[in-house]
């Protein structure tokens, strides 16, 4: 995938979202976004061959070698969003909270094991590995540390054009059995919680003062994906609802209520 999608998909006049620019040089950094848009994911992006490459992992990454996390490959990002942070505002592609949950440097590794252990490798192999649907990787980051693969599936679905993939953490260094993503909460670069950054005065002066529609969803596959995920766990419509309507009701009677005193 090229920066075109990335262009296509955003109007810079409205988004902070950083313009598209190819780099000429990797320093082989890593960078996982928690992103809160119509449903929470993480975004897991590569920085390799003057891009970012990127991946929507909905249940986010797992230091557990059990966990085999589902990882939508998604259009490549400019470098430069590395260390984009902030509020994405209503009615552009991806509307929400951004917050830099890691970030760190990888190594490639070599596709063959050297007695038994993966050994660090070379940029041309980690370019084949990704072709290949099979990339080998090494983190140094603040949260995510050691091996891991990232693994492309055989299409199960019309149109899928070979996106889906698999995060694994391999076995070794850093594992933690029963990992849960949700209990390491808090910016790697400013510590701030994903509530603090959509309240955070310099981020919300980015919000569009007007009322806007989503449109059409831009990202059909991964909207049902993650819907699917979500959906034990979403609690009933009807029940927000009706809460919201109680709600309302309340404050209209103490509004008269004030009126007639």
């Amino acid at each position: 995938m090229a920066l075109e999608e990335y262009t296509r998909k955003r109007r810079f006049s409205e988004t902070p979202e950083p313009a598209p620019k190819v780099e000429k040089k990797s320093r082989h950094r890593f960078v996982v976004q928690k992103h809160r848009a119509t449903r929470l994911h993480y975004d897991f992006r590569l920085e390799m061959e003057g891009v970012l490459k990127s991946w929507a992992v909905p249940k986010g990454p797992s230091l557990d070698p059990a966990d085999k996390r589902l990882a939508m490959q998604v259009e490549d990002h400019p470098v430069s969003y590395f260390d984009f942070e902030g509020i994405i505002p209503e009615g552009n592609y991806g509307a929400g909270t951004v917050m830099v949950w890691d970030v760190g440097t990888w190594e490639p590794l070599s596709p063959v094991p050297v007695k038994g252990k993966f050994v660090p490798g070379t940029e041309a192999e980690a370019s084949a590995m990704l072709k290949h649907g099979d990339l080998k990787i090494r983190l140094h980051g603040k949260k995510l540390k050691g091996d891991f693969a990232l693994v492309r599936m055989r299409s199960r679905r019309p149109g899928s054009k070979g996106t889906e993939w698999l995060l694994i953490k391999k076995k070794g260094e850093y594992v933690v059995p029963g990992y849960d993503v949700e209990q390491y909460d808090g910016s790697a670069i400013t510590g701030r919680s994903m509530r603090e950054i959509a309240g955070d005065e310099g981020s919300a002066e980015w919000q569009s003062s007007r009322k806007a529609s989503r449109g059409k969803v831009k990202a059909p596959w991964l909207e049902e994906t993650l819907a699917k995920l979500e959906s034990k766990k979403k609690p009933a419509r009807g029940t927000i609802v009706q809460q919201e309507t109680v709600s309302g009701t309340h404050a209209r009677a103490l509004k008269k209520k004030k009126k007639l005193s």
